[in-house]
């Protein structure tokens, strides 16, 4: 089935802890998309921008963290009202420091991918997480 949308690439990053947790962010009840829902950290490519230097970007903007991004994990596409959504999503290792997290999410958690099933992700987190990191 072709797409009658546009494409729209977005980026995401799975921040492990030394515990194997991951780093999640509850979207603000304000969110147009996804409401209180847990999300990775991440967001929209730029016109012109790197996919790499986004993710960097975003991590920053949504959590304070520098990281370093490790590897590719996998792809998921969204599809969402007015785009289908590309999530490009690679593992990420953060420098020292706690989160420190924008206004557009309402609190942070760190979970190991098996508790995640069982807390109220953005729609297509759980396939992801039970394809690519269970």
């Amino acid at each position: 089935m072709v797409s009658d949308k546009p494409f729209g690439l977005s980026v995401r990053a799975v921040i492990y802890d030394k515990n194997g947790r991951c780093l999640l962010l509850k979207r603000s009840m304000k969110s147009r998309n996804y409401p209180g829902k847990w999300e990775f950290p991440g967001g929209k490519v730029d016109m012109g921008e790197r996919f790499d230097d986004a993710l960097l970007r975003e991590v920053r903007e949504e959590t304070g963290l520098a990281v370093k991004l490790k590897r590719f994990i996998g792809a998921a596409n969204v599809e969402m009202p007015h785009v289908t959504a590309i999530q490009l999503v690679m593992e990420a290792e953060p420098a020292p420091g706690l989160p420190v997290i924008s206004p557009e999410h309402e609190a942070e958690t760190w979970a190991s991918p098996e508790d995640m099933m069982s807390i109220e992700l953005v729609d297509w987190v759980g396939p992801f997480v039970r394809t690519y990191l269970i």
